[in-house]
């Protein structure tokens, strides 16, 4: 028979993982009618001007990939990693597809389509049986762009 007084050793954690939090949907909502439509395409407009530019390209793309939070107040994706022992917290975005990928895709298609998907997506926010299609189709533009995960 096995003694009881066995010690079990406890697992440390140095590392804790949190999901970003989101902004309530009620606020969300109203910050897209008061503000937000009408800044995402003011937002778009700026970052494609932007994207002309070779020296304006890194900031008109940084731009389209925050088009989600403009619009909506939309969390970007990622978690929050925080050291229990230094007390640190990183964050830590979406795996992304190969940068050499992401580049021939906005080089070949993304520069163009974008801008097409964007003016379709904002016309369809100023309908109401539009606005569900338009908000995902505004949401899915950094994918569009620059095959941008989120």
């Amino acid at each position: 028979m096995k003694e009881d007084n066995e010690v079990s050793e406890a697992v440390m954690v140095s590392k804790v993982k949190h999901p970003v939090r989101e902004i309530p949907f009620l606020l969300r909502v109203i910050w897209f009618f008061v503000l937000g439509w009408e800044l995402a395409g003011a937002w778009i407009l700026i970052a494609w001007a932007l994207n002309a530019t070779i020296i304006g390209l890194p900031l008109g793309l940084w731009m389209i990939d925050r088009v989600p939070q403009v619009l909506t107040l939309k969390a970007r994706p990622g978690a929050w990693v925080v050291d229990l022992t230094s007390g640190r917290a990183r964050f830590m975005a979406v795996r992304q597809p190969s940068w050499l990928i992401r580049l021939a895709y906005f080089v070949v298609i993304g520069w163009w389509f974008s801008l097409i998907w964007a003016a379709v997506a904002w016309v369809l926010c100023a309908t109401i049986i539009g606005l569900p299609f338009g908000v995902l189709m505004l949401h899915a533009l950094p994918a569009v762009t620059t095959l941008q995960r989120g």
